[in-house]
């Protein structure tokens, strides 16, 4: 019987491990990938928004060569700081649910089944991408993730989306010479993008570099073309590669598995105590750690501010399991 079994092996989800050593409380984190998984999928050399220092767990300093750390630095960080804190990790070990009440969970995974007292998700938001629903979606050609613009060098591209992915990667490929044109459901680039790339992407719209399709939305992916519903009627262009930067949800059906209750709201937020700042659940035992904690609503909950639910969950997880040893031993 472990005391704390975490679902997830992100930073948080370290945190988490690391706050219930702490604690006296051991620990073991599965993953159904490799650790830090989401930052494999990021794109290569990709340049985190935040500072390092916002970035670090359990106290260990974030040393990088520039102001901000990139994908490949904190990938080497967060498993230093695993290794450093020898932390019980199961990798490529997916989890597919949860049996049991609290103070004795069975935790049910691809290999096998564990037991222990209480349970954290920590799973984050980025494996599940939000679909375009239109016929040829799973054509070859069509992409949910961007890792790196030298595939599409001289090809003609089209990126779905107006937020920082979809920009970043539109930038990329034209700087790669691909032939790129940017398809907007809105009439214009987010507002939410980082302030040095919105004036760039503008700009190479403005002067014809890449080309915008604003209040647009694609309606077919052929091998050949896209079509694009505009406000001027239906268009076909010609396409090699689509890349949908439409953003990501969390795995919902993994969490009903769960038992995992989803409020009736425009972000579909699991339900978890976050004003008591305990991060329990519906399910007693069963806490949310992290970006998963936002639901659809995907900038509520990052790295730097996620990470400083591992302490609250911890705490309260201690103090029930001690309180509980308490009255057992009295």
């Amino acid at each position: 019987m472990t005391d704390v079994i975490i679902i997830g092996a992100g930073p948080v989800g370290l945190a988490c491990g690391i706050e219930a050593k702490r604690r006296g409380l051991d620990a073991r984190i599965f993953d159904k990938g490799a650790l830090c998984n989401s930052f494999i999928g990021y794109p290569t050399r990709m340049e985190f928004f935040s500072t390092p220092e916002r970035l670090e767990i359990g106290g260990y300093p974030f040393s990088t060569r520039a102001y901000k750390p990139r994908r490949e630095e904190a990938l080497d960080y967060y498993r230093r700081v695993a290794t450093a804190e020898n932390l019980d990790i199961s990798l490529y070990e997916a989890v597919s649910t949860i049996h049991g009440v609290d103070g004795d969970f069975t935790v049910v995974t691809e290999k096998g089944e564990y037991t222990a007292r209480k349970v954290v998700v920590a799973t984050g938001f980025y494996d599940i991408p939000n679909r375009m629903d239109v016929p040829g979606e799973d054509l070859d050609k069509v992409r949910h993730y961007f890792k790196e613009p030298y595939p599409f060098a001289l090809t003609d591209v089209a990126i779905v989306g107006a937020a920082n992915s979809a920009v970043k990667a539109a930038l990329a490929c034209f700087r790669h010479q691909a032939n790129v044109t940017m398809v907007v459901r809105n009439n214009g680039i987010d507002d939410t993008v980082k302030y040095w790339l919105k004036p760039d992407i503008e700009n190479r719209i403005e002067e014809g570099s890449i080309q915008a399709y604003f209040n647009s939305e694609v309606s077919a992916v052929t091998p050949d073309t896209l079509v694009i519903d505009t406000a001027d009627g239906a268009e076909e262009i010609d396409n090699d590669f689509v890349l949908a930067m439409t953003g990501y949800r969390p795995n919902y059906a993994l969490l009903e598995s769960f038992g995992i209750d989803v409020e009736d709201d425009e972000a579909r937020t699991p339900v978890h105590d976050e004003e008591g700042e305990t991060f329990e659940t519906n399910r007693p035992g069963l806490y949310l750690a992290g970006t998963i904690c936002g639901g659809c609503n995907t900038s509520r909950w990052f790295i730097e501010n996620g990470r400083f639910h591992a302490e609250k969950i911890m705490d309260h997880a201690s103090a029930r399991l001690n309180h509980k040893e308490t009255i057992e031993a009295s």
